[in-house]
């Protein structure tokens, strides 16, 4: 692939940045549809091993669609939206290229993987950035900004079972959203992990709970599933004297605190607002901002390391010790 000319060399906060998406399946075809409609890019493609995916996404958001990979080298920035197999070839050649990339989480299919595309994009100077949308709902940063002292975490993830995603396990399909945003509240690694996992209609684990402790003293209790009857997205997080409930889908947060008076000690309500919005379109603001040398919050490459490195040691304890395999 030829290294892009184009590349951004500096922060300019006024010119266009020409943008690609790479993969236009479930997820890709909101990010086509996202940049395509946001100020200051201009989309020079798509570009998918489907022709007639690519084709039908294109058109209905006027777009090109690009002829190979490669084309995609000649953009400022790029989604990599793709399977998990193949984050290190494709967002690898394009860091190779001078573009900055969002890759879809999780980073990589390894830790290796992963570390070597953290090493390209600190060699290139450029951003990388990974996919877990879930830091960027209204609702978990209005919450991050609140929540102090975190000593225990809950989290529940539960999905009625799809074809889709597949190719990994129920950990890195689905636990790793509040796996990487615990990493957020704890900001250190874990010190002790405990897992129980089952499969259930795939010869993956499917369920999965997990016990992650932290040598702060914080405590995550996080339960994933992808064979469950209902949709479930809650996150509760304790405080010393404070208490915040998130539920994901409606972009709520309830929470209480503990007052201490001369008279005593007594919890009360908090008001918590929330301006709700798009979660893709937060992330894609933030990378686009990064990009531009904004330092926006993102979950760069680092981040999503950890968050890999924590799954993987999550799904090999789950692995251990599974039931009704």
């Amino acid at each position: 692939m030829v290294v892009s000319s184009g590349a951004m060399s500096g922060t300019d906060l006024s010119r266009t940045l020409r943008a690609a998406v790479i993969g236009t399946g479930h997820l890709g075809q909101h990010h086509v549809r996202i940049l395509a409609s946001m100020d200051g890019i201009g989309m020079i493609g798509a570009w998918d091993t489907d022709p007639g995916r690519l084709a039908e996404v294109t058109a209905r958001h006027g777009v090109p669609a690009l002829g190979s990979l490669e084309d995609a080298g000649t953009a400022d920035l790029v989604v990599v939206a793709t399977p998990t197999v193949t984050h290190r070839e494709i967002a690898g050649r394009l860091l190779e290229a001078g573009c900055h990339v969002l890759v879809e989480k999780p980073i990589a299919a390894s830790v290796q993987e992963a570390e070597e595309l953290v090493t390209l994009a600190s060699e290139a100077g450029r951003v990388l950035a990974v996919g877990h949308v879930e830091f960027h709902n209204p609702a978990v940063q209005a919450v991050l900004g609140l929540a102090q002292d975190v000593r225990y975490l809950e989290a529940q993830r539960l999905s009625p079972f799809t074809a889709r995603s597949v190719d990994v396990d129920v950990v890195l399909d689905l636990m790793i959203h509040d796996l990487q945003i615990t990493l957020a509240v704890a900001g250190e690694p874990p010190s002790g992990i405990r897992a129980v996992g089952v499969p259930v209609l795939t010869d993956k684990v499917d369920l999965c709970h997990a016990w992650v402790e932290f040598p702060s003293g914080l405590v995550a209790n996080l339960t994933a599933s992808r064979v469950s009857a209902e949709r479930i997205r809650k996150l509760r997080l304790f405080a010393r004297d404070a208490y915040f409930s998130v539920d994901y889908a409606e972009q709520t947060v309830g929470s209480a605190r503990l007052i201490r008076s001369a008279e005593g000690k007594r919890i009360e309500p908090r008001q918590v607002a929330v301006e709700k919005a798009e979660p893709l379109r937060a992330e894609l603001e933030a990378f686009v901002a990064a990009c531009r040398g904004d330092g926006a919050a993102i979950v760069d490459g680092l981040m999503g390391l950890a968050a890999l490195e924590t799954a993987i040691r999550i799904r090999a304890g789950a692995e251990t010790n599974t039931t009704g395999s």
